[in-house]
């Protein structure tokens, strides 16, 4: 492995400088020119070589160089055109799988998961996510400054603001205070976990959601948490802090060894940061190779903690479960309005003066979901699978309404779904209705439909039933 590694980062350093190369191979010897040809042939093989029309077009230039300097053999290496550009993006689906050696039943029943179970499961889809960060994804950031076009890098920023407000909306769902309290005691105690796991970036997303004024600003809520609780609580806030350019974070992370995620909104404002401070070009008009090397130092720090598995066991069926949870998506305002239907704004309250500076989570904030319909159906039916594997125990095709109210709690909202079939029971039908509605699919999607409004009183939060968006007028 560390072989391996050396000769990733051999290469990549003379990359940085491949233009000189180009000027240089017609002076070389010709051992020196065949080593080339195998050195880029591996890069290309190896480290997921991008389809760029400028980089094809260098790589041709290096094969005719080659070819002009008496190396026609060796040209056949250097050709990109029996490249299939779909063997580098299978490298990246293929990483992280769940261990499977110990097959085991776990509960997709929120209340009765634990904080260690949360934090695992937690941790493998962000570090899945992680691992799909490419080189190149992180050059087009530093290029570009935003992850526009920059899919796999989106994916993380979005489960993580996902993940944040689904914290939040699982605090809002529960309707009495003592009940919203125990739901913040418990994410405490997954944070906790994540801690101990070096899962930076999930335990930014948690405590971020914990801060969040919505949630932040429930004072009868707040009385329900013990004081213990609330010192782990302040003293997480304290090391996410970016009081100092993150410094409390900068000192934990560097003092941790084998598998850890950063916080990556830190990470890339670190490589702006770079980027921006040094020049790319020296007085003599040679390129800044030490900007480049540092750059490349950065980014391979982060490349090398892919290698690193997660020291833990996922159950695929709960991974669906939180897969489908926190890619729920509400806006700011529909979170708020839920906020205030739980505890209404009080003109003797004092406003909000928060003793720690904020924690900053959303750092993306421009980047939204995309609702696709084909990969909402997919997992909604790996979902409705997982429930009727774990809860449909006759394997009729139906589970207790019972059962169902206890699995629609795993979700921020529960909605009205009646039970047409069978007295008692919800079909699979109604169940994948259920959970289409709960990915908000329609609504996203922008379809629209007529209402016909009538006066009825809720006992909770719910949705209309037409078009899924969220009823806010008056709570009970």
């Amino acid at each position: 492995m560390l072989q391996k590694q050396n000769s990733q980062t051999q290469f990549r350093n003379q990359l940085l400088q491949f233009s000189t190369y180009l000027d240089a191979l017609e002076k070389k010897s010709s051992v020196f020119s065949v080593k080339i040809c195998y050195f880029v042939r591996y890069w290309i093989t190896e480290f997921m070589f991008k389809m760029d029309s400028k980089l094809i077009k260098t790589v041709e230039e290096l094969q005719e160089l080659a070819r002009a300097n008496g190396e026609a053999f060796h040209c056949h290496l250097l050709d990109t055109t029996q490249i299939n550009s779909q063997d580098w993006s299978r490298k990246l689906t293929q990483r992280v799988k769940p261990n499977t050696s110990k097959k085991r039943k776990v509960s997709l029943l929120f209340d009765h998961l634990e904080p260690e179970e949360l934090s695992d499961h937690l941790t493998y889809l962000e570090f899945k996510a992680f691992r799909r960060i490419s080189f190149s994804d992180y050059q087009s950031y530093i290029m570009n400054s935003c992850v526009k076009e920059n899919p796999t890098m989106e994916r993380s920023i979005t489960l993580c603001n996902g993940i944040s407000q689904w914290v939040q909306l699982m605090v809002l769902s529960r309707p009495t205070p003592q009940l919203r309290a125990e739901v913040f005691i418990k994410f405490i105690h997954v944070a906790q976990k994540l801690h101990q796991l070096q899962n930076f970036n999930t335990l930014m997303a948690v405590i971020g959601g914990l801060c969040h004024s919505s949630i932040s600003r429930l004072k009868e809520t707040s009385s329900y948490v013990p004081h213990e609780v609330n010192k782990v609580f302040n003293e997480l806030t304290e090391l996410l802090s970016s009081y100092r350019n993150y410094d409390n974070y900068r000192r934990a992370y560097n003092e941790c060894t084998n598998f850890k995620i950063p916080i990556l909104g830190v990470q890339l404002k670190d490589l702006i940061s770079l980027y921006e401070a040094m020049p790319n070009y020296l007085e003599d008009k040679k390129i800044n190779i030490h900007k480049l090397y540092s750059l490349y130092n950065h980014i391979n720090e982060l490349i090398q903690l892919q290698e690193m598995a997660p020291p833990l066991e996922a159950n695929k069926d709960l991974v669906h479960l939180l897969t489908l949870s926190v890619d729920l998506y509400y806006t700011e305002d529909e979170i708020y309005e839920l906020s205030y239907a739980r505890e209404p704004r009080s003109h003797r309250a004092a406003p909000l003066t928060p003793s720690k500076p904020p924690v900053v989570v959303d750092w993306a904030s421009g980047v939204a979901p995309k609702p696709d319909p084909k990969t909402i159906s997919k997992r909604v039916q790996r979902m409705v699978d997982s429930v009727f594997k774990n809860y449909d125990h006759d394997q009729d095709g139906y589970i207790s309404q019972e059962e169902f109210e206890k699995i629609a709690a795993s979700f921020p909202f529960s909605f009205c779904v009646m039970d047409k079939d069978r007295e008692g029971l919800i079909s699979r039908e109604e169940i994948t209705a259920y959970f289409m509605r709960a990915s908000s699919i329609y609504s996203k999607l922008g379809l629209g439909f007529a209402h016909n409004f009538q006066e009825t009183t809720y006992l909770k939060p719910t949705f209309c039933d037409n078009c899924a968006g969220f009823v806010s007028l008056f709570f009970k």
